[in-house]
């Protein structure tokens, strides 16, 4: 394939930023500014707007078909003006690409610019200060195919049509997804008999038949953690596992038989960290709130955990998934300006729904059950989802690079 600079091909211009100027009725205008050209698209739901010069009219309006192409931000972010607006203009960090008549069809160019973003060209090409941008002259200098016009055409509109197949299927697959989001939700609201299980008074729901609300510290021992000291490297690396908000995320709703971060028995005796027993189930109740896990060994946690070891009366994994189940309504509780944080004595507060403990592992198991096949369905939905997302680039691919 030919290629050729852009600039024999189409005028390249930079915007410019204007100052704005006092409102003067039928001369205040909109305009297009970074934020408003996507990946494909122009998103006129948030327009600016300001008077422009009868000189600056004539510079900065935009004609349908004009190409933007974002100076900063995202290198190789484009689309095509289709006169969505009349009247519009466009300001700084936008480059104007206007292809000659007859020599290069605008939405080729953009699909074409998009596919070589993918690639990285543009992080090759750009200019760096604080910020990436992208130069006029580097942009006036980039290659582009040298095709027949109609050829060119054609391209764009096969290749336009397959990804907006390939969006459609995204959008489904998406769907998919939620709806599965929706079933585990579902699934937990039945599991609990269709009431939040934790919370703190006064918001008590009506217990079911053979259920009770009990105060968590009266069927639980409720503990706290501590971080050994960083500027110690010699307390850390050790056999002690030690649960951290670094990992809680992949290790909510699971029993945790080991960690990444490890302290050892000087970082434990030099700290008002304890080693908590098998079965402890610990809830993150700062900045990353609602978080849950139970111990399969002994172990440890950050002051970012509150723990709870379970009396003969309270199921450890009834209380982890009965935590899940109230999620949404326990990170209501959190307060703090900067990171959010359930604080001790809310902790205390909290109260529990509960039938008797064979009642309470009854329903440990058949809802494990029921959230195995959902997340097994949810893996197998992901892993499509992640395939949909890499097919826009497998078209252009097809398309150029054959």
């Amino acid at each position: 394939m030919n290629l050729v600079p852009l600039i024999s091909v189409a005028d390249v211009q930079l915007g410019k930023m204007l100052s704005p100027k006092a409102k003067t009725g039928s001369s205040y205008y909109p305009y297009l500014r970074n934020t408003n050209v996507q990946w494909g698209r122009i998103d006129t739901s948030d327009l600016a707007q300001m008077d422009f010069s009868e000189a600056e009219r004539k510079k900065f309006e935009l004609r349908f078909g004009d190409l933007l192409v974002c100076e900063g931000g995202e290198p190789g972010r484009c689309a095509v003006w289709r006169n969505d607006i009349p009247g519009c203009y466009y300001q700084k960090a936008l480059h104007r690409v206007r292809p000659h008549a007859g020599r290069a069809d605008p939405e080729f160019l953009s699909l074409w610019i998009q596919y070589q973003a993918i690639k990285g060209a543009f992080e090759n090409q750009h200019g760096k200060t604080t910020i990436a941008h992208l130069p006029q002259v580097q942009l006036e200098q980039f290659l582009v195919p040298d095709l027949d016009f109609f050829e060119q055409r054609r391209t764009a509109a096969r290749l336009k049509e397959q990804l907006a197949k390939a969006d459609c299927a995204q959008k489904a697959a998406m769907a998919q997804l939620d709806g599965v989001e929706s079933l585990l939700a579902a699934i937990y609201s039945e599991a609990f008999a269709q009431i939040v299980p934790v919370t703190v008074p006064p918001t008590l729901d009506n217990p079911p038949a053979g259920w009770q609300w009990y105060k968590v510290t009266d069927l639980a021992r409720l503990e706290s953690g501590h971080t050994p000291s960083r500027s110690r490297p010699d307390w850390w690396g050790g056999d002690v596992s030690w649960i951290s908000l670094t990992e809680i995320r992949a290790l909510d709703g699971h029993w945790v038989e080991s960690t990444q971060l490890r302290t050892n028995a000087a970082g434990i005796a030099n700290s008002a960290a304890r080693i908590l027993p098998r079965g402890t189930v610990c809830f993150s109740r700062t900045a990353s709130v609602g978080f849950v896990a139970v111990m399969a060994k002994p172990m440890a946690t950050s002051q970012d955990f509150a723990n709870w070891v379970c009396g003969d009366g309270l199921d450890p994994e009834f209380l982890m998934h009965a935590l899940i189940r109230a999620r949404k309504e326990l990170r209501d509780l959190a307060t703090g300006a900067t990171h959010k944080t359930i604080y001790m004595p809310t902790l205390k507060s909290f109260h529990i729904c509960a039938p008797d403990i064979n009642t309470q592992r009854r329903i440990v198991r058949d809802l494990k059950q029921r959230l195995a096949e959902a997340s097994k369905l949810r893996a197998a939905l992901a892993a499509q989802q992640a395939e949909l997302t890499k097919l826009p680039q497998r078209l252009l691919a097809q398309a150029f690079e054959n």
